[in-house]
């Protein structure tokens, strides 16, 4: 699941039709059983927001219950967007979603059409949509502003009082939240965000929906599946959460991760000695990593950027090996030629946190609080954290203080929705061997969860979110079933791709224009 709040079927001869709210020109749907004459609905009033990346784009809101026992009760509005289909025929929607939770969803529409073959993106209106609490939805969260303001005290606690006060800051954003949205907090969680896509299915006079997510995403698709397999037409997961560890285990899996693709990052570094002139083996460069830091919780740099704000910067080379080479050349800048301003500037492109951002977190802890339990006694978290960090001290301080607020959260969890499922058409499923946002075996659980799903596998790929990223093998799967719903290595199967060679070590503005997946990385962003 994506984090950081600043910067994620076969279907046979039997499945029922889809009908969108198109526009009065639009042609029925075409289904696997025909085509169907439309389901009566609101229609939906579409006008054009197009963009100069997407200019077919076009928003629409709807409402759906607050509280969805409580139909009649008060509204949430949800922000959409479409790029609607061409073709004669239509598959009906697609429902697009980047991760979070907190992730705002409305320029996934147009990526999305824009990166699938044109013919067959011309088959789907393709749905974005900002869930609720998020971005263009109203009300949209914002707990505490400046929570994420330079600089926060070191992540790691060199003593009782330094940990006293780290636990005061998490709890003071609990307390705001509970202030400022109370009357929103016991709706913000992952059933309610799927009863909302039941609502926009609805309104789009859809009889079923087609869903893609990435990250958190995957896990709000697979709980729309258990609570309407009806609606399920098919089912695309791009960087699996593990749905056995919502969400405490979770993110306690993530710290090792992240901890793995660090040590990958450096490793690449010292690959990369001549350009960066850091060391010529991994551990020299860790070590210049650690000290950098020790530096900068003495004298955070251009006094912004402390230890927190450190690890807040690299973190995101974490979920994308493409951002390495802007990284890097930062690294080096401070350490070889003591330039802080190259590490501010990383720190401003990678990890400032702005008004989206705020809101992204409030969303984040708000759902991800409500959803499941998190230990109430803080000597869990505390013997959890330091038994992770003396094996994997990358990150795992830095992500219990961004979990921290759910210790004293002010509204009760829920029991986590079992997502497992054998009433929907197999889903295709994709996970990458090293993820660290949402670890492998979150994949491969998943696949055991829903029957008859496709696992592809990208092997040695550290990457989080991997379809429509530059590799031609993974796409070849995804368009396969996007067309017609076949899985390529078989229902209940696993395919295997090769990962995409690492980055070059070239400046960093020529490494990012050559770099494809750079789009949709900027889209799922990281922690958020």
């Amino acid at each position: 699941m994506t984090k950081r709040a600043g910067i994620l079927v076969a279907v046979g001869a039997t499945v029922a039709g889809l009908v969108t709210a198109a526009p009065s020109t639009a042609s029925a749907v075409s289904t696997d059983a025909g085509t169907l004459a439309p389901r009566a609905a609101a229609p939906l009033k579409w006008t054009s927001c197009g963009t100069k990346s997407y200019p077919r784009l076009q928003c629409a809101t709807v409402q759906a219950p607050l509280d969805h026992d409580n139909p009649s009760g008060r509204p949430v509005t949800l922000a959409l967007s479409r790029i609607p289909h061409t073709a004669k025929t239509s598959q009906g929607p697609l429902l697009v979603n980047p991760g979070g939770p907190g992730g705002s969803g409305l320029s996934m529409a147009g990526f999305v059409a824009s990166a699938l073959p044109a013919k067959l993106a011309a088959q789907y209106d393709v749905i974005g949509f900002d869930p609720r609490g998020v971005g263009r939805s109203t009300p949209a969260l914002n707990c505490l502003p400046k929570y994420f303001a330079p600089v926060r005290p070191d992540s790691v606690p060199d003593s009782y009082e330094a940990e006293r006060t780290a636990r005061n800051r998490a709890a003071s954003f609990a307390a705001a939240c509970g202030e400022k949205h109370g009357d929103l907090l016991p709706y913000m969680d992952t059933v309610s965000a799927a009863k909302d896509l039941d609502v926009i299915r609805r309104a789009l006079g859809a009889r079923q929906i087609n869903y893609f997510g990435y990250s958190y995403g995957t896990y709000l698709g697979a709980v729309y599946a258990k609570l309407f397999p009806e609606r399920v037409r098919r089912l695309v997961l791009d960087s699996v959460v593990d749905p056995d560890g919502v969400w405490y285990e979770d993110n306690l899996a993530q710290d090792h991760a992240f901890d793995a693709r660090h040590k990958a990052f450096a490793a690449w570094v010292a690959r990369n000695d001549a350009t960066y002139r850091l060391g010529k083996g991994p551990a020299r460069v860790e070590a210049a990593w650690y000290g950098m830091r020790d530096a900068v919780k003495r004298h955070p740099a251009a006094g912004k950027v402390g230890p927190g704000e450190l690890e807040d910067t690299f973190m995101p080379g974490g979920y994308y090996d493409g951002y390495w080479p802007r990284l890097a050349e930062a690294f080096a800048a401070y350490v070889n030629d003591k330039d802080q301003d190259a590490l501010a500037a990383a720190y401003e492109d990678f990890a400032a946190v702005d008004k989206a951002g705020e809101n992204g977190y409030s969303v984040y802890t708000a759902v991800q609080c409500r959803d499941a339990g998190w230990p109430r006694t803080w000597s869990t978290w505390r013997n959890d954290t330091w038994q992770a960090h003396r094996k994997s001290p990358f990150m795992t301080w830095n992500n219990t203080w961004y979990n921290a607020p759910c210790a004293t959260w002010p509204v009760e969890p829920l029991e986590p929705v079992q997502v497992g499922n054998d009433e929907i058409p197999p889903a295709l499923i994709f996970q990458a061997t090293d993820d660290a946002a949402t670890p492998y075996e979150g994949g491969v659980t998943m696949s055991r969860r829903l029957k008859g799903s496709g696992l592809v596998v990208e092997q040695g790929g550290g990457n989080h979110g991997i379809t429509l990223s530059g590799n031609g093998c993974l796409d070849a799967h995804l368009v396969r079933y996007l067309t017609d719903g076949s899985l390529s290595a078989g229902s209940g199967a696993e395919a295997v791709c090769d990962a995409l060679p690492e980055p070059k070590a070239a400046p960093a503005a020529k490494a990012t224009a050559n770099t494809k997946g750079s789009v949709l990385h900027g889209l799922l962003g990281s922690r958020g």
